[in-house]
């Protein structure tokens, strides 16, 4: 396990875990943790691995740190800090899971947005409020909340302010599964025990072709098949289940 300031990351050979550790502030994200995200990416962009994301205390990420945030001006508008560690996260090899408990807002909310899996627990309340603010969600949201939960509800959310409860979201799918807090991490282990007993490249290609641009399809798929149907590792699944199915019959 390696610490920071703000990011704590627990590693394992198929997996790690990052916490957002702000909890004092409701783990709002700040340059510093922007940085420590980046680092993290970093790393698993160079060892491919399931990530799971949470936030330490009560809550997943109230927000951006409004303090940084009241001071940035055009310049800082246009450097992307908030939206392009989100891209990144977003563009990262393996699938990522949002552990969220409490409180998902703002730069919070467009942070489990980008991520491929959300779980949250009876407590969980994810929004954006940024409109009241005086500005808005910039970081995806204006455009990854209606490819989640369609146009007319992100622009309830996006508009007028609504912040959904753990029930609201888990019916228009934005969690996947909602848990008590206790079994939160577990959770996320058990999607993440689902994910890493698929063949490890052909989820990384799947992955990668899903979200390519609808003009790619279906030169992408093909070529992603290309590659698959040359592994070890295709060959090796496909005797297995076949020797399993020959001995069913037997």
């Amino acid at each position: 396990m390696t610490a920071g300031a703000s990011l704590i990351v627990e590693e394992a050979p198929d997996r790690v875990v990052w916490r957002l550790n702000r909890p004092e502030v409701r783990n709002a994200i700040d340059r510093e943790m922007v940085a420590a995200l980046h680092e993290a990416c970093a790393a698993v962009e160079e060892e491919p691995r399931v990530v799971l994301l949470a936030g330490e205390g009560a809550a997943f990420a109230a927000g951006a740190d409004i303090a940084q945030l009241r001071e940035r001006r055009r310049d800082d508008a246009l450097r992307g800090i908030n939206s392009t560690i989100f891209d990144r996260i977003h563009r990262l090899p393996m699938p990522t899971v949002a552990l969220v408990d409490g409180y998902a807002l703002g730069g919070g909310a467009e942070l489990a947005y980008a991520c491929d899996f959300r779980i949250g627990t009876p407590r969980t309340r994810i929004g954006n409020p940024e409109a009241g603010l005086g500005i808005l969600a910039a970081a995806g949201a204006a455009w990854r909340l209606a490819e989640l939960v369609g146009e007319p509800l992100a622009k309830e959310v996006l508009l007028a302010g609504r912040v959904f409860t753990a029930d609201e979201a888990r019916a228009v799918h934005l969690l996947n599964d909602v848990v008590e807090p206790g079994d939160l991490l577990a959770a996320g282990h058990r999607l993440a025990d689902r994910i890493t007993a698929q063949a490890p490249l052909a989820v990384r290609l799947t992955k990668a072709v899903f979200h390519a641009p609808r003009a790619a399809h279906p030169f992408v798929d093909d070529l992603a098949q290309a590659v698959l149907f040359e592994t070890d590792d295709k060959h090796a699944r496909m005797t297995a289940f076949l020797d399993r199915r020959k001995g069913q019959r037997s």
